[in-house]
C-alpha cells in the first residue's frame, strides 16, 4: 500500500496476514474485537479465502484510544502492522496486488512450461473476471437473475447489490472475451474496436484496424476493451459485443433497470515483473497485477482448475 502516514488522526490502519478467512470476516472480526460497528471497518479490495494474504483495513476510532488488539486475532488473522492516519481506507486506494504461487508436482514437461510461460510474458492472457466474482458455485449469478426477474423486487442489503450488479457484468464481459478468444482477436484487436492505454483506464475509439494499433498492442502500449454493461452502454461499441449480449437480455435489462454505470475493462492482461523458476518438480511463479484483475487468469494458462469463472 502506497501510502504515507500522517501518524495521527480519527483511523487507525491495521494490517494483517491472513489464510482461510475472507474480507469481509476479517472486517467482522476487527471490528467485533475492538467493540466496534462493522461499518466503522473499511478495507480497498477483497482478498482470496485460501491464499496467505497481506491485507490492510482501517478502524474509525473518533476520540478513542487504540483498541486492545492482539498480535493474534485467531488462528488465521494476524496483526502484523499498525498507524494512526487522518484518512479512511477507501475502495480501489491500492494500485494493485504482488503474488507468490507455487504450483506443485506439474505433471506437464518443463519445456512445455517454460514455453507457456514466456508466452505468458510475451503476449499476456484473456483478461477474464474469476471465479471469486460470481461466488461460490456461480452463485452469485443466480441470485442476480432472481433480483432481476422476479415480479415482487425483494429487499436486500446495498452491498450485496452491489456485487449482484457487478457479478452480471463480469459474466457479460466474460462472454464477449470467450468469443474473441475464438476467433484469435482479443490480443491484437479487430475493426470498430474501443482501445485502452496501458497504464491508465483511458481509452479512445471505436477505430478501424490499422498495422499501427496492431503493434501498438502487440508492443503492449494498447489493448482492446470489452463492454463492462450498464444503462447507458454504448452503442457505437463493435457489432461483436451486441450480438453477444444480447443473448443475456435479463442480464442486460436488469442492469439497465438499476443504472448501473457502464465502462470498459481490457481483454488482455499482461502481468508485471512477471518471473518463474523450478524448484523439483514445484513451478514458482512471482509477478504483479493491478486492482480488479486476477492470478486465477495467469494459473489457468498453466494448469488446469477444477471450478472455472462462468464464461
Amino acid at each position: 500500500m502506497d501510502v504515507e502516514f500522517s501518524g495521527s488522526g480519527e483511523f487507525l490502519w491495521v494490517q494483517v496476514i491472513k489464510q482461510g478467512i475472507n474480507t469481509q470476516e476479517v472486517c467482522a472480526l476487527l471490528a467485533k474485537t475492538a467493540g466496534l460497528p462493522t461499518r466503522a471497518v473499511s478495507h480497498s479490495g477483497l482478498k482470496d479465502r485460501q491464499a496467505v494474504a497481506s491485507q490492510w483495513f482501517s478502524l474509525h476510532l473518533p476520540g478513542l484510544p487504540d483498541p486492545d488488539l492482539p498480535d493474534a486475532l485467531s488462528a488465521q488473522v494476524s496483526v502484523i502492522q499498525r498507524c494512526r492516519h487522518q484518512r479512511k481506507l477507501r475502495i480501489g486506494t491500492h494500485r494493485g496486488n504482488g503474488f507468490k504461487i507455487r504450483l506443485r508436482d506439474c505433471t506437464s514437461t518443463p519445456q512445455d512450461l517454460d514455453q507457456r510461460c514466456a508466452r505468458i510474458r510475451d503476449q499476456g492472457v484473456p483478461n477474464y473476471f474469476g471465479g471469486q466474482r460470481f461466488g461460490r458455485g456461480g452463485d452469485n449469478l443466480r441470485q442476480a437473475l432472481v433480483l432481476y426477474t422476479a415480479s415482487r423486487k425483494k429487499r436486500i442489503s446495498r452491498h450485496l447489490e452491489g456485487l449482484l450488479h457487478s457479478s452480471a457484468r463480469a459474466f457479460l464481459f466474460n462472454q464477449v472475451l470467450a468469443r474473441r478468444v475464438d476467433d484469435g482477436s482479443w490480443c491484437q484487436g479487430m475493426d470498430g474496436d474501443i482501445w485502452m492505454l496501458d497504464g491508465s483506464r483511458s481509452i479512445f475509439g471505436p477505430e478501424p484496424l490499422t498495422d499501427e494499433l496492431i503493434n501498438r498492442c502487440r508492443d503492449g502500449d494498447i489493448s482492446p476493451t470489452g463492454p463492462l454493461y450498464g444503462s447507458s452502454a454504448q452503442t457505437e461499441s463493435p457489432s461483436l459485443e451486441q450480438e453477444v449480449v444480447a443473448q443475456y437480455p435479463e442480464y442486460t435489462q436488469g442492469l439497465i433497470c438499476a443504472n448501473a454505470r457502464p465502462g470498459r475493462r481490457r481483454l488482455s492482461l499482461r502481468p508485471r515483473d512477471f518471473r518463474w523458476e523450478w524448484e523439483g518438480a514445484d513451478l514458482l511463479l512471482q509477478f504483479e497485477l493491478s486492482r480488479g484483475e486476477y492470478a486465477t487468469s495467469i494459473v489457468t494458462e498453466l494448469v488446469d482448475i477444477e471450478e472455472k469463472p462462468p464464461v
